[in-house]
């Protein structure tokens, strides 16, 4: 009768598992939702992130596009780009106007160290861009890779504290056991809670950074396409 009223006065609510867990099941748990909550924090930044990012790119390629003057569009920028494809923009034409400046492009023999100059300016300009972009994008992927080990670990702990009951004890009735087994399988809940969506939200942003990567390069090549000809208009045959 003690060992039934035992298994009836456990609380086994999500928060009374929590408060009657052992410290090191407790503490598997505290880490597993905080990393949980880390992770929804990154994924809706992440995903509020790329959706203005490609409005933003769109907008800037339409204005690009209209056959305005580039000079006019760098001067409205500025050294205040609010996007990476911008930014891209800004920095070629800041070399631009810098070798320009220098008198760099008089001579046809400057043209292809200005258009190389230039090329890598982009390239570096994109690394750079990216690799804001991709912040906190290993730490999805080390959530999605390690909590449900971490939670694992939390059960086995917990299981083996219910031996310990069973040793203590010596009565392996459900009574002893449902307690440490409940915790346990709590943790394993939270480790799997806190990866599954860490690993499909890391894989949907994977691809959505790589066709923005790949945006902005398409228009790095784009660009410098066009700036190889003014070159060539200014320079004339070599």
């Amino acid at each position: 009768m003690n060992e039934v009223d035992a298994a009836v006065n456990h609380d086994f609510s999500l928060v009374g598992l929590f408060l009657q867990a052992d410290l090191v099941v407790k503490t598997v748990m505290l880490l597993l939702i905080f990393a949980s909550f880390w992770c929804w924090v990154v994924i809706f930044d992440k995903f509020l992130k790329m959706r203005r990012l490609r409005e933003q790119a769109t907008q800037f390629e339409e204005t690009f596009w209209s056959g305005g003057s580039l000079e006019d569009l760098f001067d409205r920028i500025g050294n205040r780009p609010v996007d990476p494809m911008s930014a891209v923009f800004s920095a070629a034409m800041r070399e631009w106007r810098r070798s320009h400046s220098r008198g760099a492009s008089a001579a046809a023999s400057m043209r292809a160290s200005l258009q190389d100059r230039i090329d890598r300016v982009m390239e570096v300009s994109v690394g750079r861009e990216m690799e804001r972009l991709e912040k906190y994008m290993p730490f999805l992927a080390s959530v999605g890779s390690t909590a449900p080990f971490i939670g694992l670990f939390g059960t086995v702990w917990g299981i083996m504290n219910s031996f310990s009951a069973i040793a203590a004890e010596k009565n392996t009735s459900l009574a002893v056991v449902a307690p440490g087994i409940a915790e346990a399988l709590f943790a394993t809940a939270l480790g799997l809670m806190a990866a599954i969506p860490a690993v499909l939200a890391y894989n949907k942003l994977t691809n959505d950074l790589s066709r923005y990567a790949n945006r902005l390069e398409a228009f790095s090549g784009e660009f410098s396409a066009i700036l190889s000809r003014q070159l060539d208009e200014k320079v004339g045959p070599s």
